[in-house]
């Protein structure tokens, strides 16, 4: 039975210590130059995508090639997903042309469909719930920064809106017993049952209004934009709503001395964060980028037995 990497859930901190010591080697090798490896043995890998993407296809198509294996890009309208042919269908002829389909969808349903139907690992590269490898990169660049330090004695903080990277990071909080500080306006918190859940398993988990409470004795500061990808809403209104949470110079200067400031791009400077923060040293927002690269390179080759 195929795994698959649909939430952070999907994975154990026994696991993600693995997937980030493998991470931290395929990190170094690159550095030295050292690009191919011949794990995938030629085979073809999907990328599918439903929504717009930069990162994403780009560090998942170098990882495959690197990976020794060869990309197959497919666009919702040039498929037959776009004329409503059964997703169990799908599943079952993409298995057996792929060694595993990394997707990018609206609707994260449609992934749980094609993991149940078809025999090769399904890989989540965003839904409007979750954003697993994201995070997963986002915390393997937090350790870096941690010079040895436990990850589970840090804090972060999220600020701003309750979307499925808010989400994600409730679950990692869950997997890895991290402290999780949520600073979300009223009417634009995380999904209720991810949070729920999160708090059962991890009481440092904690939902509340204020931004200046939130990054308190954080050692990482974290936002997003104000309008998510396809979002539609009224944006004067919701620009009023977020008024109080943009991360700026003065809300970092109350973080724990040394803190960094994350964000998983695209961003909007003067709406989310300021370009004083975005370009400032705490700003680790390249090595979250570059190490999208790296973790993904790592999770393919768990997720794929070597020929």
């Amino acid at each position: 039975m195929s795994k698959h990497f649909i939430t952070f859930r999907d994975i154990t901190a026994d696991e993600c210590a693995f997937l980030f010591t493998r991470t931290a080697k395929l990190k170094a090798e690159r550095q030295r130059n050292q690009y191919m490896r011949p794990h995938l043995g030629g085979r073809p890998v999907g990328l599918f995508f439903a929504k717009p993407s930069t990162r994403t296809r780009v560090s998942f198509e170098c990882a495959i090639n690197e990976l020794g294996g060869h990309a197959v890009v497919l666009q919702l309208k040039d498929t037959q997903f776009s004329r409503g042919e059964p997703l169990s269908h799908s599943a079952r002829v993409l298995s057996r042309y792929l060694s595993a389909l990394v997707i990018r969808t609206f609707d994260e349903n449609e992934l749980v469909e094609l993991s149940k139907w078809g025999s090769i690992p399904v890989v989540n590269a965003l839904t409007d719930l979750h954003h697993p490898c994201q995070v997963l990169a986002d915390i393997f660049t937090l350790t870096e920064h941690l010079n040895g330090r436990p990850l589970e004695k840090q804090l972060v903080a999220w600020i701003g809106d309750g979307n499925n990277m808010a989400n994600t990071w409730i679950e990692a909080a869950a997997v890895l017993g991290f402290s999780l500080n949520l600073a979300c306006p009223e009417g634009h918190d995380p999904n209720k049952e991810i949070l729920k859940r999160g708090i059962r398993d991890n009481p440092g988990i904690k939902l509340m209004r204020s931004p200046a409470e939130a990054v308190t004795g954080a050692g990482a500061v974290n936002t997003d934009v104000i309008f998510s990808m396809g979002q539609q809403g009224e944006p004067d209104q919701k620009f009023s709503d977020f008024r109080d949470y943009q991360v700026n110079s003065a809300l970092m200067a109350k973080a724990a001395p040394g803190a960094i400031f994350m964000h998983c791009l695209p961003a909007h400077p003067g709406e989310e964060v300021t370009d004083e923060v975005l370009e400032s040293p705490a700003s680790v927002i390249f090595d979250e980028a570059e190490n999208r690269l790296h973790v993904q390179k790592a999770l393919l080759e768990y997720l794929i037995p070597a020929l």
